[in-house]
């Protein structure tokens, strides 16, 4: 069975670079959202297996939306994306429930490490 992906990034370039190293690997890409609100609201609709997590976001940023994410779905599996020099906030979003964190620029051998350690 395919898993299924919610891909959440404020840069629309990155929603589509993320979303092309997932496709290409065989995972399904079911929604993105732009904000940490909108990530919530699709993860409620769209119960995807996995969620990728913009550290950064308007609205809501992707620690609260992962705080969110987590006490709707205990079982939720949410990856963290992050620039480097904010590992402080890795640090806090790890805490809040997400499962790993990749950095950007993504590399994609990288990013599909961390979704095969997520996944499980």
């Amino acid at each position: 069975m395919q898993h299924t992906v919610l891909v959440c990034d404020d840069a629309a370039f990155m929603r589509a670079m993320l979303s092309d190293i997932l496709t290409q690997a065989g995972l399904d890409v079911v929604g993105e959202a732009q904000s940490g609100l909108e990530a919530v609201q699709k993860f409620r609709d769209l119960r995807p297996d996995l969620v990728t997590m913009d550290l950064l976001m308007p609205d809501m940023g992707g620690i609260d939306a992962v705080r969110e994410i987590v006490a709707f779905d205990p079982k939720a599996r949410v990856l963290m994306c992050s620039a480097m020099g904010q590992q402080s906030l890795v640090l806090e979003a790890l805490q809040a429930g997400a499962r790993d964190f990749i950095v950007k620029p993504f590399q994609p051998s990288r990013v599909l490490e961390a979704v095969e350690r997520v996944l499980g």
